[in-house]
């Protein structure tokens, strides 16, 4: 591994991908905390308070831990990607800085309330604060998300003579169309993730025997907020930012559903292998005609395929984009699955005593965590060979100062430490998840005791 371009592409994924299993997860429970604070304001019962305080700590030891391993992430823009940032350091610092001086403070001091003032805030402050807790935390996302966004589709820029670009219009950085869709997606994905940790951990208590009575609060919540979330991740979200990749990256949809040849009414393409050779899907299964009427609402609609765009624009790694875009699709058709089978299961009283829905949701927790990690690889492995799309590519990005081996050796180490982070963590959550909810409170030494 001597091309220190595909060094830092792999240093700088390892390190997002890592990161993002935290932030999905505070983000989504971030809202369902929200609920379980007002069910317990509104109705008076404290069960959800218990039940509130307790996805708290989990929440805390999440966002300690995307802290943690966010912060690399800044400074490798400056590390491995010092091109990039000197060229487009003017656009993309506005809504980071945003992030961190904002949203994170905003997130972080709620958070600090959250935790340790619920006596001194009472029931309407200690709400609020679960409120401000989740405005951050996806305020927060949509500053990373618009940053993004300007990457996929540009707007509000110059470029100078120089090569540097500028910022002309904040507010279509801030507003940018690409922006609202991406945005929605996540976030929901992120809700979805929540519904099935808090589902999953739902069912083990009750599997258990465990903490019954919280257990089956955290399944009711969960299934009835994911099953809403899975469609929504379909339509209109899914569709709304397919639509938006269609219109402004048709190259990236053609590799997206190995498209080798412009069609008029394409096929949507459930299973097959790309053959980059020959320029076709082997053992192909397709349901005819459906590309282009998802994509353009016409049964007949052309769509271009890969053949119609010079070979230097297609996406570098057509095969991990292709396996990664039907890997997140096909999750996200078995999340309506699960959820909607689990939701009717509860409408009908039976949920609580159906041991087979019980273990698939347990069992279930990782899915979303891979589903959202195939979208993020869809996102990014599509938008190349450009760093930022049409202006910039990735071979002109990276620090050309900085050596293969420099980064490999920093990868090593950070993989290294990951891994004990990793292990801190899943000892953390072990810890808080045995000792469940409302669990007493540590009894304190008396002196002469």
């Amino acid at each position: 591994m001597d091309d220190a371009l595909t060094v830092h592409r792999l240093h700088f994924a390892f390190t997002i991908t890592f990161h993002y299993l935290f932030p999905q997860l505070t983000m989504g429970l971030a809202l369902l905390i929200v609920i379980l604070k007002s069910i317990a304001l509104t109705r008076n019962e404290e069960r959800y308070n218990d039940a509130a305080r307790f996805w708290a700590r989990i929440f805390g030891i999440n966002f300690a831990m995307g802290v943690v391993t966010g912060i690399p992430m800044e400074f490798q823009f400056g590390t491995n990607w010092a091109d990039f940032s000197k060229a487009a350091g003017g656009v993309i610092g506005q809504t980071l800085a945003m992030e961190g001086v904002f949203s994170f403070f905003l997130e972080s001091s709620f958070l600090g309330l959250f935790l340790f003032g619920e006596k001194r805030l009472g029931p309407v402050g200690h709400w609020f604060a679960a409120l401000m807790v989740f405005i951050g935390s996806w305020l927060s996302g949509y500053f990373i998300i618009a940053t993004d966004a300007w990457m996929q589709h540009p707007v509000g820029h110059e470029v100078l003579p120089s090569g540097e670009i500028v910022l002309r219009s904040f507010w279509a950085l801030l507003l940018n169309p690409w922006a609202f869709w991406q945005y929605a997606h996540n976030m929901n994905g992120a809700v979805l993730t929540a519904c099935f940790v808090m589902a999953g951990t739902g069912a083990y208590y009750v599997l258990a025997r465990k903490h019954d009575e919280m257990g089956r609060l955290f399944l009711r919540v969960a299934v009835i907020v994911g099953a809403v979330s899975s469609i929504v991740q379909l339509y209109p979200t899914g569709d709304a930012q397919g639509k938006m990749v269609a219109r402004h990256q048709p190259v990236t949809l053609a590799a997206m559903e190995a498209l080798f040849h412009t069609e008029a009414g394409a096929p949507l393409v459930i299973i097959g292998q790309p053959d980059m050779e020959r320029q076709r899907l082997d053992n192909p299964i397709v349901i005819p005609k459906m590309l282009s009427f998802l994509t353009y609402q016409r049964w007949t609609h052309e769509i271009k395929g890969l053949n119609d765009f010079p070979r230097e624009d297609w996406p570098d790694n057509i095969p991990l984009l292709y396996y990664a875009y039907h890997i997140m699709v096909g999750l996200g058709t078995f999340f309506i699955a699960i959820f909607c089978g689990a939701a009717f299961l509860l409408w009908r009283g039976a949920l609580y005593g159906a041991k087979g829905a019980l273990y698939l949701l347990m069992l279930a927790i990782p899915l979303p965590y891979i589903a959202n990690t195939a979208g993020w690889i869809t996102a990014e492995v599509g938008r190349q060979p450009w760093l930022i799309y049409g202006l910039m590519r990735t071979a002109d990005g990276y620090s050309k100062n900085v050596s293969a081996g420099n980064g490999l050796f920093t990868l090593i180490g950070f993989m290294g430490l990951y891994t004990v982070l990793a292990m801190l963590f899943l000892f953390l959550i072990r810890r808080e998840v045995d000792r469940g909810p409302a669990a007493p409170p540590p009894a304190r030494a008396t002196a002469g005791r």
